[in-house]
């Protein structure tokens, strides 16, 4: 049986797709995770209309899901920020969006990465669940 993947995505605003597809490909690579086994995207429901993001999940047939910030706050995970829970209103962003998206059972096999890259504006967190 195929291991799947699902990914959780904190972003800037603007970060540009090209950010987020290089972001996801080494954090995949480094951990030595087909990228062809990621079946969802997830993220702060505010963050579902970056063009970015947007487009990212359209070219690869990816569904996009959003969880507002109380339902985030909900999962404890070992990333937790009191700097994000300023800016968004909850703790975790990428690792608690994996969760809640994979079906129960499911852990991090990533914890969250952070991503930037000195060619683009923006930043992004990506922490991948597995079941």
């Amino acid at each position: 049986m195929t291991k799947k993947l699902w990914v959780g995505i904190g972003c800037q605003r603007h970060s540009p797709c090209s950010l987020i597809e290089l972001a996801i490909a080494q954090v995949c690579q480094s951990h030595h995770l087909p990228e062809t086994a990621i079946v969802g995207i997830a993220t702060l429901d505010r963050k579902v209309q970056e063009p970015g993001l947007v487009e990212y999940c359209r070219d690869r047939h990816l569904s996009l899901h959003g969880f507002t910030a109380h339902q985030l706050s909900q999962i404890s995970t070992v990333g937790d920020s009191s700097r994000i829970q300023a800016l968004v209103g909850c703790p975790s962003v990428a690792e608690a969006a994996a969760l809640l998206v994979a079906p129960p059972g499911a852990k991090l096999c990533v914890h969250k990465q952070i991503f930037r890259h000195q060619h683009y504006l923006g930043g992004v967190t990506v922490a991948i669940a597995q079941s």
